[in-house]
This record gives structure tokens, sequence and C-alpha cells, in this order.
């Protein structure tokens, strides 16, 4: 049996944080896991700005609101599930999610969960758990179901290593030239067949 397993931001719905940046103003805030490999220190970072800011988690869903799928990601993901089994693997928390989720017909998603202070504040954050997207990959491996695994974060390059096949998909510069093993494409056509590729040769 076969499964895909692809990251969410910037694969199928746009960064949120580089959205909520730009409605607000703080360049800062553009900063994502494209750029910065560590995500503690990059949540760390997120959360002080906040702070600083005023901001809180209602700011933040209202932009989140606002949001569609990437051109062309709903008729992906159709196509897809008519295929094989899909999960989102992703980095971002359910309290932003679920609005995108209902856009894309909802998916299965494992992502992370937000602290929310009594005034509405983004106090800290809780990881569903250490290196999760990789981990998942894992259990499901061990459930005999071979995996093909996207994104386009140095966060997901884990979980690419991990799977059976996979790759990268609209990749900054950087992380291609720091990836250069693994495939990149920049098109859904091009996704979907490195993903057909992977349903034609896996058990």
């Amino acid at each position: 049996m076969r499964i895909v397993c692809l990251d969410l931001e910037g694969v199928l719905v746009p960064e949120i944080w580089i959205a909520f940046a730009e409605a607000t103003g703080v360049s800062a805030l553009r900063r994502t896991t494209r750029d910065e490999p560590d995500y503690d220190a990059l949540m760390r970072f997120r959360i002080t700005i906040l702070k600083e800011q005023g901001f809180k988690l209602a700011d933040i869903t209202r932009v989140i609101s606002t949001l569609e799928p990437l051109e062309g990601a709903v008729r992906f993901t159709q196509t897809l599930r008519e295929k094989t089994e899909l999960i989102i693997l992703s980095d971002t928390y359910e309290e932003f999610a679920q609005p995108l989720m209902a856009k894309l017909a909802y998916p299965t998603l494992f992502c992370n969960r937000l602290i929310i202070g009594p005034d509405g504040s983004i106090t800290d954050y809780r990881l569903r758990q250490q290196d999760g997207k990789k981990r998942a990959v894992q259990a499901l491996q061990s459930l005999n179901l071979a995996v093909f695994a996207a994104g386009d974060s140095f966060n997901d390059i884990a979980m690419i290593r991990e799977a059976q096949a996979g790759c990268l998909f609209r990749a900054p510069p950087s992380l291609r030239e720091s990836c250069r093993d693994i495939p990149c494409v920049d098109t859904y056509d091009a996704l979907m067949a490195q993903i057909d590729a992977f349903l034609s040769h896996a058990p």
C-alpha cells in the first residue's frame, strides 16, 4: 500500500506568517522555515515580536480567514486523493489550519498546537512530537505503507529522506543548493508526475 505525505504552507496554501507580515507591515515576521532551519529559534523569535507588537491569536486568524489555497492546489489534492491516500504533515498549528483545511476538503492533518494566554495572546507552542514529520513517516512505514513525501522547507528534508521516495516543491535556491540529491519540482503537474512514478513502482 502507498501513501503521500505533503507539507502544507508553501505547497498547498500560502505561507501564513508571510501573509500576516504583509497584512501588518511587520516585515520581520516574513521569516519562515525556508530561511531558518532551527524551528524553536524561529518560533521564539515570532512569539517575541507578537508580544512586542501586541498581536493576539485573533489578529492572525483574521488574516488566515482571507487566504485561499494556492492556484491549482484544490484540483491537485482532489486528483491525488482519487489515486491514493494523503496526509498533511505540517509544523503549523491547529488554531491556524482549520479554515484552510475546509477549503481543501479536509485532508488528514498532523500538526502542532499553540498555548494561548487568558488575553488571547500566543505565549508558547506545543509540538505534537519532536521530529514529528520524520517520525510520522517512520510510523506509517511500520504499518507496511510505502511513503512519498514532499515539502518546500528545511524542516521537510528529514521526512523526504526517510520516505521511500520524495521531492522538494518550489524550494528556495539555498535549499536546492544544499540538497542537490533531492529532486525539486515547481509545478503541480511535475509533482504529480513524481507521485505517479512512485505509485507505479511502490509495492
